[in-house]
């Protein structure tokens, strides 16, 4: 996760400042408003970028002089996002979403928790998983984070309740079946 950074310091001796939701070094990659939500938009180069200013109906910044070098986009970043934004924030992410990669600038959605377990993908991969109970009670949860075709995974079994392995817990602790008792009874546990 910090090889943008780590690199940074060790090969040049440079301390990185935070960029908040944009990338250290590749401008402009970063959030960008839409007209219904946000998405994520990455630029690494000079092509990708004239291709960005172009998908988005700015073809002025490829040449203007404050954008039109990679140190020159690092140093007027704010002001070359806020371009950007006048123009993304008039269309609907998935117009974006679509537009960006057609022109091949990675482009995607910024979800909200609903959308991102509504997403064709992660639905596919399995991402959300209903695990077994005695109770009969749908019980969904977040699955492993991969998928592999050898040894596929699956929920076994759900969490306990709580509370439900108080007393396995404490035995195996060598609690006596009196103390544990006499603690239900002081009600601490």
């Amino acid at each position: 996760m910090l090889d943008f950074q780590a690199s940074r310091w060790l090969m040049e001796g440079e301390v990185p400042q935070q960029a908040g939701n944009n990338h250290p070094t590749s401008i402009p990659t970063g959030v960008f408003k839409t007209s219904d939500g946000y998405i994520n938009i990455a630029t690494t180069g000079g092509k990708i970028w004239e291709r960005c200013a172009q998908a988005v109906g700015a073809p002025e910044l490829i040449t203007n002089p404050d954008y039109a070098t990679g140190p020159a986009r690092s140093k007027n970043r704010d002001a070359l996002n806020t371009e950007i934004e006048r123009h993304t924030a008039q269309n609907t992410t998935t117009y974006w979403v679509e537009t960006l990669n057609e022109a091949g600038v990675p482009c995607g959605p910024i979800y909200s928790i609903d959308q991102m377990f509504d997403d064709a993908q992660v639905k596919h991969l399995g991402l959300a998983q209903d695990v077994p109970n005695d109770q009969n009670r749908k019980i969904t949860l977040v699955s492993q984070p991969f998928t592999l075709s050898r040894t596929p995974s699956k929920m076994a079994a759900r969490p306990p309740e709580f509370g439900e392995n108080t007393e396995e817990v404490l035995a195996e602790f060598g609690f006596s079946a009196d103390e544990i008792a006499a603690l239900r009874d002081a009600k601490v546990v």
